[in-house]
């Protein structure tokens, strides 16, 4: 079946906070910026009484402390610093580390208000979930994830916060929509009962349901990223007996593919960028996936554009030369790239906006009246055992 994505434990924490991600804590920040080749933030920048007439102090709030996301800090810290590198005038960064637990980031957040006129983060679902209740949100936020519910309700963020996090249940929403315009019908949504393929199932079939067609929801029994044979078996014969319109993979790209080999020729079939499992230059050299040809996926321009002019002007993220390329912490390297894009035009005063990230078209409104903020993904689909980008979706 080729290379696995990742580790379980790096795919348990992607999908967990933004999307998420997994690995042990770096030391500190600075070596953090050093071994990604990009140039720390001076420690004396935003300090509290610092501030310098002109110049926009901006805090990165990463939990570079914890040893759960350590390495998802480091990937975002480097990406939002390459961007900074790229584009400094008129601004100050300086990074505001936080350790596990809802007091640690509560206490951080505060000291980045403190610090700064504009808060990016924080990055773990939980932490976002954490301030949006409890925090007090007085300078412009932009929040690296949905916050985490403890229910299947929604947590509403404060006014001056904004979730720009990488959402698995957004490009769910999306498919669903893009999917409809072609496709519409009964979907047979399938996943898996690990938590991320359930959110995204759960929001595929409610937009599918939005649109006025029929959705069923199928969970497939899974050992060590392992589909159940009985599950297939009974999922195929499921489908010569109904003949849905469509198939939307709540899955990642292993299991994507066994399930394509379980059922053969089937219905359309659409997924996340999970079922992405590789950036276009790895492509290059990847064993192909013929069994994957004519699936249908949305991921963000970074990952299938690497022509695309807004991600042709940043260096890419430098995989150690003993680590294999790991396609999430690339997502989340993009996300400081646009991250710090988006608080670069807060700082220049531009409450609405429109850019053409390197995770997306993004659209911005921040301000008294509304805050909103809308990523569109970049659709495509395997093509001669790749992905391959396509015309974007209505």
């Amino acid at each position: 079946m080729g290379e696995r994505m990742i580790g379980k434990a790096a795919k348990a924490l992607l999908l967990s906070m933004v999307c998420g991600l997994c690995a042990p804590a770096l030391a500190n920040s600075t070596e953090n910026a050093s071994a990604a080749g990009m140039a720390p933030a001076s420690p004396d920048v935003g300090a509290p009484g610092a501030s310098v007439p002109g110049v926009v102090r901006i805090a990165l709030l990463l939990p570079t402390q914890s040893e759960t996301f350590g390495l998802a800090a480091q990937a975002l810290r480097a990406g939002f610093m390459a961007a900074f590198e790229r584009e400094p005038a008129g601004i100050d960064v300086t990074v505001v580390e936080s350790a596990d637990g809802e007091q640690n980031v509560l206490q951080a957040y505060a000291d980045a208000q403190a610090r700064a006129d504009i808060v990016v983060g924080p990055l773990a679902r939980a932490d976002v979930a954490a301030i949006a209740k409890g925090g007090k949100v007085e300078k412009p936020s932009l929040a690296l994830a949905l916050p985490e519910a403890a229910t299947e309700g929604e947590i509403a963020l404060p006014p001056r916060m904004l979730a720009i996090g990488l959402s698995i249940e957004e490009e769910a929403r999306q498919l669903a929509s893009w999917a409809a315009g072609t496709k519409p019908g009964k979907a047979f949504v399938i996943s898996t009962p690990i938590a991320w393929q359930r959110r995204a199932a759960r929001a595929f079939a409610m937009q599918w349901q939005e649109k006025g067609n029929e959705a069923q929801q199928f969970e497939i029994a899974s050992s060590s990223g392992y589909l159940s044979a009985s599950g297939l078996a009974q999922l195929k014969k499921r489908l010569q007996d109904e003949k849905p319109a469509l198939l939307f993979l709540g899955l990642d790209a292993f299991q994507s593919q066994q399930l394509q080999l379980a059922l053969g020729k089937g219905p359309a079939a659409y997924g996340t960028s999970q079922l992405n499992p590789l950036s276009a230059t790895d492509w290059r050299s990847a064993e192909r996936r013929p069994e994957m040809n004519g699936v249908h996926l949305l991921d963000i321009p970074w990952q299938v554009q690497p022509d695309h002019p807004a991600a042709m002007v940043y260096p890419r993220w430098v995989t150690q030369a003993d680590q294999r390329a790991n396609p999430d912490l690339e997502r989340l390297y993009a996300l400081g790239i646009d991250a710090y894009r988006m608080a670069r035009e807060l700082a220049l005063g531009r409450n609405s906006f429109e850019l053409d990230g390197v995770t997306g078209r993004l659209a911005v409104k921040f301000g008294p009246e509304a805050y909103r903020f809308r990523r569109t993904a970049q659709p495509a689909m395997y093509q001669g055992g790749v992905v391959v980008p396509l015309s974007r979706a209505p």
